[in-house]
C-alpha cells in the first residue's frame, strides 16, 4: 500500500479569511501543519492541494509540492479527490490545513490503520473531557457502534442523557484515510447530501451514501482552527510550550 498525505487548503474561509497563511509564532498555519506531516511521511509523499495562487506561492517557498485544483470543489474531500487523480498512490491521508499542532503519531496511527483495514475509510476521534468542548459547535461529536464503525457525527451535544447531562463523549480528529475508489465516489456527488449540508460535516456524505467509516482512537492533542478565537488560543499554546 502506497499512502500519500494531501493537505487541502483554501483562502476563502467564511469565519477566518486567509486562514492557511495566518502567522503563528513566526510561521504560517499551513507551514506548521506541513512540518508536522514531515514527521509521518517523507516530503516526496506530501502535497498541498489548493485553488489559490497566494497559498501555492507561499507553500513552494518552504519546499512543499503543490497541486492546483478548481475553485468549484464543494469540500476539502472533493479537493482531495481532484488532486489524487494526479498522484500515484493507493490511499490518501487527509490532514486538514488548519491543524498546526497536530500530533504526528496520530497521523502515523491512521496510516497504520489504513494498512490494517485495506479498502476502508478511516477517521480519528478522541475523548471529550470537558463540558465546554461538549457544548462547542465547532467540535463535531462522534457516536460509534461497538465495533468502532461511525453511527453519526454532529455539531450538537451528543450523546446526552434524558436530563440533558454530559456523561461521556467523543470528538472528531480531522485525519482521514481514503481509498481511491471511495474518493472518486464521494466526488461524483454534485451537491452536498442533506445531513452533510445541515451539519457542515463532510464525512456524513459517506454515511448517507451507505459507506462504513471506521473510527480510530487518537491522542486528541490538536487544535483545529476555525475562528479568530481558535487562532489566539493556539498562539498562546505555542508561546508556553
Amino acid at each position: 500500500m502506497k499512502p500519500v498525505i494531501i493537505i487541502p487548503a483554501r483562502y476563502e474561509s467564511s469565519r477566518l479569511p486567509g486562514k492557511p497563511l495566518k502567522d503563528i509564532q513566526g510561521k504560517s498555519m499551513i507551514q506548521r501543519t506541513y512540518e508536522r506531516c514531515l514527521q509521518a511521511l517523507p516530503a516526496k509523499d506530501i502535497y498541498v492541494a489548493t485553488d489559490d495562487c497566494l497559498i501555492k506561492d507561499h507553500c513552494e517557498m518552504f519546499g512543499a509540492d503543490v497541486i492546483m485544483t478548481s475553485s468549484s470543489c464543494l469540500t476539502g474531500t472533493d479537493r482531495l479527490a481532484e488532486a489524487s487523480q494526479r498522484i500515484n498512490c493507493d490511499v490518501v491521508i487527509n490532514v486538514q490545513g488548519d491543524e498546526p499542532v497536530i500530533n504526528p503519531s496520530d497521523i502515523i496511527k491512521i496510516i497504520d490503520a489504513a494498512k490494517q483495514y485495506p479498502g476502508e475509510i478511516i477517521n480519528g476521534m478522541a475523548s471529550i473531557d470537558t463540558q465546554e468542548e461538549f457544548n462547542n459547535p465547532s467540535i463535531p461529536k462522534v457516536v460509534t457502534a461497538p465495533d468502532g464503525k461511525l453511527l453519526y457525527m454532529s455539531r450538537g451535544a451528543i450523546p446526552i442523557t434524558k436530563q440533558l447531562e454530559f456523561k461521556s463523549a467523543w470528538k472528531q480528529i480531522c485525519i482521514y484515510a481514503f481509498p481511491l475508489d471511495s474518493l472518486r465516489a464521494f466526488a461524483e456527488q454534485t451537491i452536498k447530501t442533506p445531513l452533510e449540508q445541515i451539519e457542515d460535516i463532510e464525512i456524513l456524505r459517506y454515511i448517507e451514501m451507505g459507506y462504513d467509516v471506521r473510527m480510530i482512537e487518537l491522542s486528541g492533542s490538536s487544535f483545529a482552527i476555525d475562528t479568530p478565537e481558535d487562532l489566539e488560543r493556539v498562539r498562546e499554546y505555542l508561546n508556553v510550550t
